[in-house]
């Protein structure tokens, strides 16, 4: 794929992104925490829907503040990932009005483990690294931007029981695979935990449930 854009205009986005918005990226980033935290907490009439309106409000964010009004300075695919962005965040509340036993305490470990690792990434390595990769404040994707959060979604999609359906997941796989093509374009090597997130994701939710055998002398 062709980047109508280099390196350093990009993170000159992230750069305009962050100084305009301030202090914006810091409750966005306290959203991202309490979103965990409510999810951890596994009360599944708070969680089922503060955490599908936490995302709708972070997916709709993304949509009209980053793509709409900074991305597009530079891309002209912007408009469309706006478009995209702000269809998920509906998604989210359709989800919460379609699954009333939703809430966010998987039955696996595995599960458990994935998500909270994509979290942990999202919210405390990624950013770490990059101010090791040299791309320090205010010119790196502070969370509410798009590669973050997605990789922090996927980390929420891999805790939601029941298993999340698969309209939810559309959009965060083509922008996992658009990150990830641009990630290796333009050197922004933390972006690169996209795939990674998807990938885990997808494979604890697809992996199927075992089956618990019946008690001895049951009837089958």
């Amino acid at each position: 794929m062709r980047i109508p854009f280099s390196t350093g205009e990009f993170l000159a986005v992230f750069r305009a992104y962050n100084e305009a918005v301030w202090p914006a990226q810091v409750v966005l980033y306290a959203l991202g925490v309490a979103l965990v935290l409510v999810a951890l907490r596994g009360r599944r009439p708070l969680a089922r829907w503060l955490v599908p309106g936490g995302l709708t409000v972070l997916w709709a964010w993304m949509a009209g503040v980053y793509h709409w009004r900074f991305f597009a300075e530079i891309n002209p695919a912007a408009p469309l990932f706006a478009g995209l962005f702000l269809l998920q965040a509906l998604l989210w509340l359709l989800w919460a009005r379609r699954e009333p036993a939703l809430g966010f305490r998987p039955e696996t470990t595995a599960r458990r483990l994935v998500g909270g690792g994509l979290l942990g990434y999202a919210l405390l390595a990624y950013p770490l690294l990059n101010i090791v990769s040299g791309h320090g404040y205010p010119a790196m994707p502070t969370f509410g931007l798009p590669c973050p959060t997605t990789i922090a979604t996927f980390g929420l999609l891999a805790w939601g029981e029941p298993r999340p359906p698969w309209y939810v997941w559309l959009v965060p796989v083509a922008w996992a695979l658009v990150g990830t093509s641009a990630a290796f374009a333009l050197g922004v090597h933390e972006d690169l935990g996209l795939a990674a997130a998807a990938v885990l994701a997808g494979a604890v939710h697809l992996r199927p449930r075992r089956e618990v055998a019946p008690p001895r002398g049951t009837p089958g």
